[in-house]
């Protein structure tokens, strides 16, 4: 069996529960870095990861790694791969260059070079080239470049790991669900304690709670980029399909609840449940945020309040702060809440002290999971 270097990307800050992601599916040599965590694994590896990992964003799997010193050394690293090997000549492809303190005069021009040599290599053996496809491309191509190397890898994932494939519509400020499954992770969900979000929106962080809790992988509803690369094993990949299909549970052991007090927007969420097939294992409830109660005891609360950006949203959210702070501790004694916030003085305004404050990137916001223990009595005298 064929064993590759793999690196697997995820939102900033998810990188340890990636790790341990991937470890549950068979990868090994892992290593966790800025921005995701380089692996070792075989095809195996490469499906499950995809299918099952609810916090990677893309499974890249690397082509080559070499030192360059020009442009031009990166050319040759590019076409001294067996391009027909991953792909043939009708497939399109496109080539996407990140990079960090690169000595290259210009990204773009280094990913002109990359898709230079790709088609250079098949023109050599068959006269013709592939196409460059810009918006839906069959094969996606990474490359990384640092000071000193460039790494080249084939993207096996296609579409971005938090698409799903049930999103009917995002409704206001959407949170991507492999980041809204971090924060689950990271607060010690795994579906056997009751769960609320009071602030819940088009219901992204609940439907993960409930795909958690009836374990079903993340990726059951949609397609991979690995279907489309030429040594595609299909009995390997049926047979992994069918044993994650095989452990999906149709009830969960503890409740799951949703709010939100704009009832546009439950309709949203009530929607997208629907088509993440988890409606019947979801309570969602066009309520206030204070008037809503615990659905059980010793649950978790994760949520990502409306976090304003004009001034006078800001005041208003921070004027509602110490209400809530006094909510929690009057009703949910015994609770973990995490709540997901670009507003670092939320705490301190709710008067509370968090168990544990976890940086995250929310895309490009700067955020933090304030992780709080509500302790029975931390009420009085306040």
């Amino acid at each position: 069996m064929t064993t590759y270097s793999l690196f697997v990307t995820c939102p900033r800050g998810l990188e340890n529960v990636l790790s341990e992601e991937l470890a549950a599916q068979g990868c090994t040599d892992i290593a966790a870095t800025d921005g995701g965590a380089a692996c070792k694994g075989g095809l195996e590896q490469v499906y499950r990861a995809n299918l099952h990992s609810r916090t990677a964003s893309r499974v890249l799997l690397r082509l080559t790694k070499g030192g360059y010193r020009s442009e031009n050394d990166i050319y040759k690293l590019a076409k001294n791969i067996n391009w027909p090997n991953w792909f043939t000549l009708e497939q399109t492809f496109k080539v996407k260059i990140e990079g960090k303190r690169a000595r290259v005069k210009s990204l773009d021009f280094v990913g002109l070079k990359i898709k230079d040599a790709v088609c250079d290599a098949f023109r050599e053996l068959y006269d013709a080239r592939p196409n460059v496809g810009k918006h839906h491309p069959d094969v996606r191509v990474n490359a990384f470049i640092d000071e000193q190397t460039v790494e080249i890898f084939i993207d096996t994932s296609g579409e971005a790991l938090f698409k799903r494939g049930y999103r009917q519509d995002t409704g206001e400020a959407p949170l991507r669900e492999n980041l809204a499954a971090g924060l689950l992770l990271l607060a010690g969900y795994d579906g056997s304690q009751p769960f609320q979000d009071p602030f819940c929106g088009s219901g992204t962080i609940a439907i993960e709670a409930a795909w958690i809790a009836a374990k079903r992988a993340p990726g059951l509803m949609r397609r991979f980029g690995f279907e489309k690369l030429q040594g595609f094993d299909k009995a390997l990949w049926d047979g992994t399909r069918r044993q994650a299909e095989t452990a999906i549970r149709f009830q969960t052991a503890c409740a799951i609840s949703g709010s939100d007090n704009d009832r546009r927007i439950i309709r949203t969420a009530v929607a997208n449940a629907q088509a993440a097939e988890v409606d019947d294992l979801i309570r969602w409830d066009v309520r206030d945020a204070q008037a809503v109660r615990p659905n059980g005891e010793n649950g978790i609360m994760i949520s990502n309040p409306p976090y304003g950006v004009r001034l006078a949203e800001v005041q208003a959210l921070q004027a509602l702060y110490p209400q809530l702070g006094a909510w929690l501790k009057q009703h949910y004694a015994g609770w973990t809440v995490g709540m997901f916030t670009g507003d670092r003085d939320m705490p301190k305004l709710m008067r509370l002290s968090p168990k544990r404050k976890i940086p995250l990137f929310n895309g490009n916001l700067d955020c933090r999971l304030f992780l709080l223990e509500m302790v029975a009595g931390s009420n009085r005298g306040k």
